[in-house]
């Protein structure tokens, strides 16, 4: 008798899902267009296939399978979400951003290819972030409804209200603000939106009904800031080789963070408190959850 997902241990399920994920996205050195110069196809590969937890879109095909959609029809959403995010790290490592040299144990983008290049190349994964998806959920012929749901998602994860919007926060001194709730929404817009949006869009595609997919959002948002809060921790009690980036980046930088603003101590409380809360807004959704209980574990006591 084959084992139900919920008896499988945690770490073969997300080993499996992290194996599935990693092939298609070498996969994609066949998908991208050959008319694209050759150099920016090497700049785009070089960041989407330099390693990571590839959290995104994990979450992204799990979610989808709580209401019975295969991985094999969710990857290509899954890899939409993934592109933003790389697109993401390409540009927030240029040197008018944060000016990073390290980023998944490699030298950034902007180092091998220079600038202009490692943002090209961010430019386009963020617009093929769209079209990939959307061809491949067309051709396996999920409904119309379901794909634009989920392509708004995307669009939103991605702009003002999100990611860029997060950025801005996160960088520009004049939209700095004082008091302790805004590490918070800079981690809501920064990383929660893009995290929920990988959720909500696989549930989505995965057939659920809006209460069930606002919960995933909620549990992804949630999942998010305590992502970031440990993120926050890390930056200042790891090292390069542990991180695989640059530490202590944000106090050189003078930036809002958990840690400035709460201490380690208490960035680690909050940290678990952002973690129950994204346990308990599951709560509502029928079906196998129990990989979201303990991955909302996995990420805050993670150690990298």
């Amino acid at each position: 008798m084959r084992k139900r997902r919920s008896d499988i241990p945690f770490s073969e399920q997300i080993a499996e899902a992290g194996q599935f994920i990693e092939a298609r996205i070498e996969d994609l050195s066949r998908a991208l267009p050959h008319p694209a110069p050759a150099r920016l196809r090497e700049s785009m590969l070089y960041s989407l296939t330099a390693g990571g937890k590839r959290l995104r879109p994990i979450l992204c095909i799990k979610a989808a399978e709580v209401f019975g959609m295969p991985w094999e029809k969710s990857f290509p959403l899954a890899l939409g979400f993934e592109m933003i995010h790389t697109g993401s790290l390409i540009q927030d490592d240029l040197p008018s951003m944060d000016n990073d040299e390290l980023r998944r144990g490699k030298p950034t983008n902007h180092v091998i290819f220079g600038e202009s290049l490692a943002i090209l190349a961010g430019d386009s994964l963020l617009a093929w972030a769209f079209e990939y998806p959307i061809a491949r959920m067309v051709k396996a012929k999920i409904p119309y409804s379901r794909i634009c749901r989920a392509t708004e998602i995307l669009a939103k994860a991605l702009g003002p209200f999100g990611l860029c919007g997060g950025q801005v926060l996160d960088t520009d001194p004049a939209s700095m603000e004082d008091g302790d709730d805004f590490p918070f929404r800079v981690a809501a817009q920064k990383t929660g939106v893009l995290i929920a949006a990988c959720l909500e869009g696989g549930a989505v595609i995965g057939g659920a009904r809006r209460r069930a997919a606002s919960a995933f959002r909620s549990y992804g948002m949630h999942l998010g800031i305590a992502f970031q809060i440990v993120d926050d921790i890390l930056d200042v009690t790891s090292s390069a080789e542990e991180l695989g980036k640059t530490p202590g980046k944000d106090a050189v930088l003078d930036r809002k963070t958990f840690v400035s603003v709460y201490g380690v101590e208490e960035a680690g409380r909050l940290a678990l408190s952002e973690s129950k809360k994204a346990v308990d807004a599951l709560k509502i959704v029928g079906g196998d959850t129990a990989f979201f209980s303990e991955m909302a574990d996995h990420l805050v006591e993670r150690t990298r």
